[in-house]
């Protein structure tokens, strides 16, 4: 048993090799050159060591070509699941990919540059800051997707670290998209839970500096998809330079105009949990992701697929055994009486 499941039957990568079985009787049958002639046969005494060997020949020589004919055939332990529990989360990260982004985050009364090379680029700031994040979430899930004017999925799910990694960094290699259309981007995040049996805390965590507008037909179909899977939404608000805080009161009126903040105040309405966390600098960002690191450490049952487990190299190390204990009995063994 290995990882408390029953023991996995064998299967072969190639198994029209495994006709090439029958071959392995060869060494059972008699040929007329092993046999020696005497003149008399009751001279000869008795050689049970002798027949022992010859024994151990043959049965080294049905073992050569056996293990030969298996590796050949590439036996293996097939890929299976194992439900393990943990505690974390299935994360779906959705990753703002738009022009906005490229945008450096600046203190109060700043400008803000649009340098592909500057450090403070929030695509940069939240890459850095997610990149530690799933650094030190080693039992979650993640799934990465970008969206711009359209969403793409970068990785599926994965509980690799490499593999989501590759993908953060990945979001910083161009600049940005040109459009915003969040509404499409959250359809396809939650289309990853489709298929996917309910397991604990799901969350999409959005990162995105706003300036997207979504329609009434758009919201009703996101409000469906989050009660549906049961998925929060925790939203890493990357505030531009100068711009009100979303829950602002001291101009309602003029806050309500702006996109962001009728963003949220439709995430509000969802019919599961949301969470804002709003930063405009690097430190803040990092706190944000702190808070969320937090928030997000719930039991979490999961199926772990465990991968095909190839045997062929033991099958070859034994024949490359039986055929060496051969050389042996062949050494050991007399072919042949020379007479003067």
């Amino acid at each position: 048993m290995i990882d408390g499941l029953p023991a996995l039957p064998l299967d072969f990568a190639q198994p029209w090799a495994l006709l090439l079985l029958p071959l392995a009787v060869l060494p059972l049958l008699r040929r007329r050159r092993e046999e020696l002639t005497f003149s008399s046969l009751p001279w000869l005494p008795e050689d049970s060591l002798g027949r022992w060997i010859e024994r151990l020949g043959r049965a080294a020589a049905v073992l050569a070509i056996l293990a030969t004919v298996l590796a050949l055939a590439r036996p293996g332990r097939p890929e299976w699941e194992v439900e393990r529990i943990g505690r974390g989360a299935e994360i779906v990260v959705l990753f703002d990919s738009s022009l906005s982004m490229d945008d450096e985050m600046v203190a109060r009364g700043a400008h803000p540059k649009r340098r592909r090379d500057s450090p403070l680029r929030k695509r940069n700031v939240a890459r850095e800051a997610l990149s530690r994040f799933v650094e030190r979430r080693k039992e979650d899930r993640f799934s990465l997707l970008m969206f711009g004017a359209a969403p793409f999925r970068v990785t599926p799910f994965s509980q690799s670290p490499e593999v989501i990694q590759a993908g953060i960094a990945a979001a910083g290699i161009s600049n940005g998209l040109p459009g915003t259309d969040l509404g499409r981007g959250l359809i396809a995040a939650l289309s990853q839970f489709e298929g996917r049996a309910y397991s604990g805390s799901r969350v999409i965590l959005l990162v995105s500096d706003g300036a997207a507008e979504i329609d009434d037909v758009t919201r009703q179909r996101i409000r469906d998809g989050m009660a549906r899977h049961r998925v929060a939404l925790d939203w890493l608000y990357l505030r531009s330079a100068n711009w009100p805080r979303l829950d602002d009161e001291k101009e309602p009126e003029a806050v309500g105009l702006i996109t962001d903040v009728a963003m949220h105040r439709f995430f509000k309405t969802l019919p599961t949990t949301y969470k804002v966390f709003e930063a405009e600098s690097p430190d803040a960002v990092s706190k944000a992701v702190a808070e969320i690191e937090r928030q997000q450490n719930l039991p979490l049952e999961y199926r772990e697929r465990i991968p095909r487990r190839d045997f062929t190299h033991l099958f070859y190390g034994l024949a490359m055994v039986a055929a060496f204990a051969l050389l042996i009995h062949r050494g050991l063994t007399v072919r042949s009486f020379q007479t003067s």
